[in-house]
């Protein structure tokens, strides 16, 4: 599924996010969504989301 798009995701939804200070080096984080903080439908980078563990990021992959 995409990441971009909003609809695919919500709260509850396993996903692989990249946060900011990883982007150079492309480390994905693992977890479940907790909020959406992006108010668009559909975002180029991945719609941004804070997880359980309270780490933010862009989903990047959602797990099935």
């Amino acid at each position: 599924m995409d990441g971009r798009d909003r609809r695919n995701i919500k709260k509850g939804t396993k996903v692989a996010i990249l946060q900011k200070q990883d982007e150079r080096s492309g480390n994905l984080t693992h977890g479940v969504v907790q909020e959406i903080l992006d108010e668009v439908a559909f975002h180029i980078k991945g719609i941004e989301c804070k997880l359980k563990t309270g780490q933010v990021g862009r989903v990047k992959m959602i797990k099935l």
